[in-house]
């Protein structure tokens, strides 16, 4: 509710600047940075938030005075798709030009603070202070709370159980561990030698979004730098990991990611995931059979230091990647960020995705890949954050 929600589909440039070849820091998705006018050379930049609670932060704030204060932004996010509103449904927001989030006029502030206190009493009482009740858990996208079922809406019988699973049915198959799914990937790409020739990607495409696509550009770089460049109607976007932290450039200047961001984009920066997931997610739990549509895949679960949680989905018959769930955690809740492969084709002896779609509980696109040149010098400068402009 305090980030510019409104402001998310004119920055999906930003947004998809940050997908190189696999996700996108989610909460840098939805800033409004891409939309907003240009800042004067001489803008002083905002205090930084670093080491600071949302309390010593920002004004007025009530209930989650202990919440990083990094998190506060992408928190009023949560609430936001969770309840399906915008910003102003609780705030007075911005009013000739000042803003006005700390005002307490509008009785749906009042209530949201609430209901925080009392699914954190819920949490406490009966979760042992996990956070498994959110905004989420009731209003599933709707101002108001979901409290009667649904009623069926076809005469059609209930789906079947599947086969196993039922009385009588033959015990499931034993599924592969975690390591022998991770190395069924590898050899489906191309095998770890392949993978280890190629140390560069320069990839040029499409992000496909309503009717006019723009045009990106994407520069990686083992194991673990990427930027992305957006072309955009307002100028170029640039979306980078330069291996220790992430930042964002645009018309407004540079800023380095938040540790959202940040751990997100270190994820997104893998140069090459079929060799490299288990180094960044040591910690993988084996291999669980599940569905997309029709096809048959293995879901892993896996976690790093960090990192966000993140699913992993390979087809069983191709034992390629094809979904990616992160869930990054914005202090309110879990925020997934869905990323879909498709269209694999073989570059230099590798095979890599050509397209991926990004959905997010506020909006998707898609970008395309045109084409792909591999093992091409890229400067490490190229990943820097430009220095602020002089005054």
């Amino acid at each position: 509710m305090i980030a510019n929600s409104k402001k998310a589909v004119l920055s999906v440039t930003v947004l998809a600047a940050s997908l190189a070849l696999a996700m996108v820091a989610a909460r840098a998705q939805s800033g409004g940075a891409a939309a907003a006018p240009a800042a004067p050379a001489q803008q002083t930049p905002p205090p930084s938030m670093a080491g600071k609670k949302a309390g010593e932060y920002y004004k007025n704030i009530q209930v989650l005075k202990d919440l990083d204060a990094e998190k506060l932004r992408p928190s009023m996010d949560f609430i936001t798709v969770s309840l399906g509103v915008e910003c102003e449904f609780c705030h007075v927001g911005t009013i000739d030009g000042k803003e006005n989030f700390d005002k307490d006029d509008k009785l749906p502030k009042a209530t949201a603070r609430k209901m925080m206190l009392m699914t954190n009493e819920i949490n406490k009482a009966n979760f042992n202070g996990n956070r498994n009740v959110t905004c989420s858990t009731c209003h599933h996208g709707s101002q108001t709370p979901v409290s009667v079922p649904a009623v069926r809406d076809s005469d059609s019988p209930p789906p079947a159980r599947e086969a196993g699973r039922g009385e009588g049915g033959p015990p499931p198959a034993a599924p592969p561990t975690a390591d022998q799914v991770l190395a069924k990937f590898a050899q489906a790409v191309g095998g770890a030698d392949a993978l280890a020739k190629i140390t560069t990607r320069i990839e040029k495409g499409n992000l496909i979004f309503g009717p006019n696509p723009t045009p990106i550009d994407l520069f990686m770089k083992a194991p673990d730098k990427r930027v992305t460049v957006s072309h955009g109607p307002g100028g170029d976007s640039f979306t980078a990991f330069d291996g220790t932290s992430g930042w964002l450039s645009g018309r407004r200047g540079s800023t380095d990611m938040n540790s959202i961001d940040s751990h997100s984009a270190m994820v997104d920066a893998i140069f090459s995931p079929a060799t490299d997931l288990k180094k960044v997610f040591p910690q993988m739990r084996g291999a669980r059979p599940d569905k997309i549509g029709n096809e048959d895949v293995y879901m892993l679960l896996a976690r790093g230091p960090n990192t966000p949680t993140v699913r992993l989905y390979f087809d069983q018959q191709t034992g390629l990647l094809v979904r990616l769930i992160k869930y990054n955690d914005v202090g309110l809740g879990q925020m997934p960020v869905q990323v879909d492969y498709a269209d694999y084709r073989e570059a230099d002896g590798i095979k890599i995705p050509f397209r991926w779609t990004l959905s997010r509980p506020n909006g998707r696109f898609t970008i395309q890949i045109d084409s792909v040149q591999q093992n091409v010098p890229i400067d490490d400068s190229k990943f820097t954050k430009p220095a602020a402009p002089t005054p």
